[in-house]
């Protein structure tokens, strides 16, 4: 299993990832009505950070306009939520040369489903709760038949603790809130967290 680390803000809390593991790192755009949102010009210091190699732009519902502003910075992959058509996706894709983490937020299992339409279109599907910013979970049993062939990210108030169980169904684990203090990333959960994945990824 492979973690990202979102709504990263600091070039300290990069560094962190990096070292500890982090196969990615997640930086919210566009979004104030998030905490973890951030200027242009700091998400353009952070993702020139050496070894940095799989940032990811986390947007709703990105405008042409957004989308031209972040076109020349070192972003791996664009997070999208939304209620974007796959074409729509698939045009994003190819102009931009970045891969595609479909975000679904997830409530029922018809909203699991949704993972068919975007399939085709995506590099990776992500699960998320309804909350967004507010780090809320949901009922992971819901995505127990869908196929192992979609490459799923899950995100949504994960725990440490939580951990082996997620490694059962998740290709990679989504994480912000939980590495949270005071709504403030703390390395010291961040490390904790990381290290957690490395001793379970041993051990299978």
């Amino acid at each position: 299993m492979l973690a990202k680390i979102c709504g990263l803000a600091e070039k300290n809390q990069v560094k962190i990832c990096l070292e500890y593991g982090a196969s990615m790192c997640g930086f919210i755009l566009f979004y104030p009505k998030s905490h973890r949102n951030l200027s242009l010009q700091k998400v353009s210091e952070l993702t020139s950070i050496k070894n940095s190699k799989s940032n990811v732009a986390v947007m709703v519902e990105p405008s042409k306009s957004d989308l031209e502003k972040i076109k020349d910075l070192n972003f791996q992959y664009y997070q999208i939520y939304g209620n974007q058509d796959p074409a729509e996706i698939n045009e994003i894709k190819k102009k931009n040369n970045v891969k595609i983490i479909k975000a679904l937020t997830i409530e029922t299992g018809k909203d699991v489903l949704k993972y068919k339409k975007y399939e085709a279109v995506s590099d990776i599907i992500l699960f998320d709760s309804i909350g967004r910013e507010k780090s809320l979970s949901f009922d992971h049993s819901l995505l127990k038949d869908v196929p192992k062939n979609v490459i799923k990210m899950i995100a949504g108030n994960i725990q440490v603790q939580d951990l082996e169980k997620i490694s059962k169904i998740a290709d990679i684990v989504d994480v912000s809130g939980a590495v949270e203090t005071e709504k403030k990333k703390d390395l010291t959960k961040i490390k904790e967290f990381l290290l957690k994945i490395k001793e379970i990824n041993e051990l299978n």
